[in-house]
């Protein structure tokens, strides 16, 4: 079968490779639509320190059924799906808790261990995913979707809260559709222009760009003066944690998301003279699949809006390079995989 391989950082090849082993309790998939996600990017151009190489990248796919075991799902061969791509090891203490999402030994699809850039998967049948009839481009979305509402889940939004969020590239995007689901108004803040402008296309209450306005300036008459009762960050950049601090409002919930990758030194007693509660979010869970699913067959979301280009097999070299020079007017890139 063929695959979108990275031999080495800034290199890519369609290479031959052989076709998965079938274990048991596994179904034999064949790959429709893969996004590429900023871990694949950040693998392509040598920025991903847990990627080795060479790598197959992709975690955000969906697939066809070839070939699956007798199942309790209703499962069978030909229906549409997406699956769940991280890997735990099921012996940690965050395994034996429940927390599958944050296992000390997680090995995520395209990073760890190959992943769904290829033709042809193998994936344990609990791992994947009815579609409920969504489309094969809607269920390559809702891995990336997921992410951003695990991060949502992680503080309990009430109706009546406003929320920040500060990034607007698709996982900030993602985390405002899965917070218009909670809350009564939701903010996106960024300093690309062509970002915020697809938050605004997404509903979002206001936005604001931080290189023009002063964010603290506008909270402070946005809330009244009382801050956000909700700050997501979506950059992982030092300023925009505080950025999130700064206009929290007292016993506010300050949710992140985005990986930083720099120290970030404040004063801590911001916290506690806040009484802030920090939340850290990583990957997603089973229910987080499900629940998006169920919102975009409803009708409630729509993440095709995200989708900015969709790309064939041979020239996924050009899609990696258009979002490695993003200039924020992409959002999500597909690979069409499949005939």
């Amino acid at each position: 079968m063929k695959a979108i391989v990275i031999p080495t950082p800034n290199e890519i090849e369609i290479r031959e490779v052989q076709m998965p082993q079938v274990k048991e309790g596994e179904a034999l998939l064949k790959v429709e639509y893969v996004g590429i996600c900023g871990a694949d990017v950040a693998s392509f151009t040598g920025n991903q320190p847990f990627t080795s190489y060479p790598r197959i990248p992709g975690h955000e796919f969906s697939a066809s059924i070839v070939e699956i075991p007798e199942n309790d799902k209703g499962l069978k061969a030909g229906d549409i799906v997406t699956c769940n791509p991280y890997f735990n090891c099921g012996e940690c203490y965050s395994c034996e808790r429940g927390y599958v999402n944050c296992c000390t030994d997680n090995q995520t699809m395209g990073v760890q261990r190959d992943g769904a850039f290829c033709e042809y998967i193998a994936m344990p049948v609990e791992r994947i995913y009815p579609g409920m009839g969504l489309s094969a481009q809607e269920l390559a979305l809702i891995e990336p979707f997921s992410i951003s509402q695990h991060a949502i889940s992680r503080a309990e939004i009430k109706p009546t809260d406003d929320v920040l969020i500060i990034g607007a590239g698709p996982i900030g995007l993602f985390a405002l559709l899965a917070a218009q689901q909670k809350c009564k108004r939701v903010v996106v803040a960024d300093i690309l222009d062509n970002r915020l402008s697809l938050a605004k296309e997404y509903g979002a209450d206001a936005v604001v760009n931080t290189k023009s306005q002063s964010l603290e300036e506008f909270t402070k008459e946005f809330t009244n003066g009382n801050g956000f009762d909700v700050c997501i960050e979506a950059c992982g950049a030092p300023e925009t944690f505080l950025g999130c601090i700064d206009n929290a409002a007292f016993a506010a919930n300050i949710i992140l998301i985005g990986n930083g990758k720099r120290e970030t030194t404040f004063n801590h007693s911001i916290l506690l003279k806040k009484e802030l509660n920090v939340h850290g979010s990583r990957n997603a869970m089973k229910s987080d699949f499900i629940n998006n699913i169920s919102l975009v067959a409803e009708g409630k979301a729509d993440v095709m809006k995200m989708v900015s280009g969709i790309y064939d097999m041979d020239k996924a070299i050009d899609a990696f390079r258009a979002l490695a020079n993003n200039d924020g007017t992409l959002a999500k890139l597909l690979i069409k995989i499949g005939g």
